[in-house]
């Protein structure tokens, strides 16, 4: 927590405010007689994740490009048809990253030996319904999903969540303004001016899974728990003290 007191008397001021600030409250130019202080706060609520993410896709090697290519867009098929028969929206499926790179293997005093080509394609996902998620992850590895980074929980809609949290970081620091008035002698006159600070925060959670790339997993074996995340402002809020 921050504080910082002024005392002023008769003279002109004007609230500065910073220009990244993504909301802010301030009064126009004014004479203050007293003393200023300036807190910040943090406020916050708690939240369950309704929304989880993840990359998967598929890596397959070939002696040549082609067929590297074909077995990779084979398998690819029939992971995305896995996810569309698991109840996954089209709008929740997109290509992330596709890639063929030549094989190279290096030893120690021998030139290098070309062994073929890797295909791999990504793919990212949402999950909205969290629930099913570690089941449609044994899915799509029983499809042929060789690589899977995940998942990531976040809030798909935050804004309530942020109004929340901006109420108690007000109430924190009002509180605090009251506090700090007492120890000193004074009173809260009013407030002057709040600054909401650019970087609110939603934390996204990760959370470990087990693969079972030999397509032998069942609903039972991937656990996915989201747990709640804390959704935070700060705010920097000044008030005039006085006796």
């Amino acid at each position: 927590m921050r504080l910082r007191l002024i005392t002023l008397t008769a003279l002109a001021m004007k609230t500065l405010l910073p220009a990244a600030a993504s909301a802010q409250v301030s009064s126009p130019p004014m004479l203050i007689d007293g003393t200023i202080l300036e807190v910040v706060a943090e406020g916050k609520t708690t939240r369950t994740p309704d929304l989880v993410t993840i990359n998967t896709g598929v890596v397959t090697q070939a002696p040549t490009a082609s067929t590297a290519l074909t077995d990779n867009a084979v398998r690819v098929k029939r992971v995305v048809l896995a996810l569309k028969t698991a109840g996954v929206a089209d709008r929740d499926i997109r290509s992330a990253n596709i890639s063929l790179q030549p094989q190279i293997r290096y030893a120690d005093n021998t030139p290098p030996v070309f062994t073929g080509y890797q295909a791999s394609n990504t793919i990212s996902v949402r999950f909205r319904d969290i629930t099913r998620a570690g089941t449609i992850l044994d899915a799509l590895v029983r499809e042929g999903a060789n690589q899977i980074d995940g998942p990531n929980f976040q809030i798909e809609k935050p804004e309530t969540a942020f109004d929340e949290a901006r109420a108690d970081a007000v109430a924190k620091a009002n509180v605090r303004a009251a506090l700090y008035a007492r120890v000193v002698g004074l009173r809260v006159d009013r407030m002057l001016s709040i600054s909401e600070n650019s970087a609110a925060n939603v934390p996204i959670a990760l959370t470990a899974m087990r693969e079972n790339m030999a397509g032998a997993a069942s609903a039972s074996d991937t656990k996915v728990i989201p747990g709640e995340q804390d959704v935070t402002i700060n705010l920097s809020v000044r008030f005039l003290l006085k006796k």
